[in-house]
């Protein structure tokens, strides 16, 4: 086994999985995207993923999904990268929306392990190469099997590392073993896809975190990065921990990150707290109630008095 020294991650360090916000007729909100954006990255965001599972990719249409990015890319210029969601379940589709993202001026592709199909190793191995064929956009895998049912396997991953725009990895997998594995043996920028291993990963080499918490709490997880990058790892540590109470009232309490967000930044009164498109349905005010007290665990000083009253009731 031969040590590949790391190289500067290709999207940022501190990626946002945007959520993408509607207006209470249920049209794409381009105004209330931009200000989103501009917020985020204002607030430590050096990088966003539109169009993902927590942008609600699956119920909006591919001309939407267009409309977003250059909207997005409007509001926030060169400042940031944009990494686009592409992948379906149908491999004709992923290089179509690559093709759609690269001329409405991403900067990357997110490609997820199609779904519900469950193809074997040597189909996704295709799949994945036929999508980073079709644009001249670097592109990062999306490996998350609690949601797609297939694992990318790490021999696969290996093998794709090989291709010239296949530069990096969301890892949902949940196996921190493979992830070392993986970046001990390539230069794949290896990206925290759940919250709770924001540190962990970046401590053994990982590029930083894509995260869904950082529509609510972008500042402060950014710090937790840059406090490992300083050289206090005392620091670091005390702030993932200070956010795990939110991330496990966001992430792993039994409600999808779009619904937990948008209740949140509805209730705190910024942009992006809104409607979400059926079969998502907004949280109730029980569960408000306690995102917020998880919220005031990680950014007291922050918690607005009163609670607003208009977070719907379910």
């Amino acid at each position: 086994m031969t040590y590949a020294a790391p190289t500067p991650p290709p999207f940022g360090r501190a990626l946002c999985a945007m959520v993408t916000p509607f207006t209470g007729s249920g049209a794409l909100d381009l105004d209330g995207a931009q200000r989103l954006a501009d917020r985020l990255v204002a607030e430590g965001c050096d990088g966003l993923v539109l169009n993902g599972t927590t942008g609600e990719s699956p119920t909006t249409s591919d001309e939407e999904k267009a409309l977003l990015i250059r909207a997005v890319r409007e509001a926030v210029g060169e400042r940031v990268s944009i990494v686009a969601g592409v992948g379906t379940a149908d491999t004709s589709h992923s290089v179509e929306l690559a093709r759609q993202a690269e001329q409405a001026g991403a900067d990357g592709v997110l490609v997820v392990t199609p779904y519900y199909s469950k193809p074997p190793q040597d189909a996704l191995e295709a799949h994945f190469r036929e999508v980073a064929d079709a644009s001249g956009l670097p592109l990062a895998l999306y490996d998350i099997p609690a949601r797609t049912g297939t694992r990318i396997e790490p021999e696969t991953v290996l093998r794709l590392a090989g291709h010239p725009r296949i530069v990096a990895v969301k890892d949902c997998s949940h196996d921190f073993l493979a992830a070392q594995k993986i970046l001990a043996r390539t230069n794949l920028a290896y990206y925290a896809g759940c919250d709770e291993h924001i540190l962990a990963l970046y401590a053994v080499g990982g590029a930083g975190y894509v995260s869904t918490v950082a529509n609510v709490i972008p500042r402060h997880l950014r710090a937790v990065l840059d406090a490992f990058d300083a050289g206090d790892t005392a620091g670091a540590a005390r702030r993932q921990q200070r956010a795990t109470p939110l991330i496990e009232a966001m992430m792993s309490a039994g409600l999808p990150g779009a619904v937990t967000v948008k209740a949140l930044l509805a209730a705190l009164d910024r942009p992006g707290g809104g409607p979400l498109r059926p079969p998502l349905r907004p949280a109730g005010r029980e569960a408000v109630d306690g995102l917020l007290a998880a919220y005031a665990e990680a950014v007291p000083e922050t918690v607005p008095e009163p609670i607003p009253a208009t977070v719907p009731e379910t």
